[in-house]
């Protein structure tokens, strides 16, 4: 249940309003089946807010790399507090 994953950013595609605290960027990362003409099997963009992508905003890529280890048991994360498992916001149909 888990994979390594080299990731290359490219610092110069990022906005640094988007920046969390002036240090902190948060990327939404992606794992293809396939590989690319590169060797990248992983792609990650600047994180983007819900109404970002309901208005169908274009994603700064900014990130690829590839998994280079697995398992082949890859699982999705959940957040556990006192042994109970909760949503995050993002895991929410609605």
């Amino acid at each position: 249940m888990s994979s390594m994953i080299g990731l290359s950013i490219d610092m110069t595609k990022v906005d640094k309003e988007k920046l969390k605290n002036g240090k902190y960027l948060n990327l939404t990362v992606s794992v293809n089946d396939e590989t690319g003409s590169y060797g990248h099997n992983v792609s990650g963009w600047v994180e983007q807010s819900k109404e970002d992508r309901e208005a169908g905003l274009k994603r700064d890529y900014c990130a690829n790399g590839k998994v280079f280890w697995t398992d082949g048991k890859i699982e999705k994360a959940v957040h556990k507090i006192d042994g109970i498992e909760t949503a995050k916001e993002n895991d929410l149909p609605f």
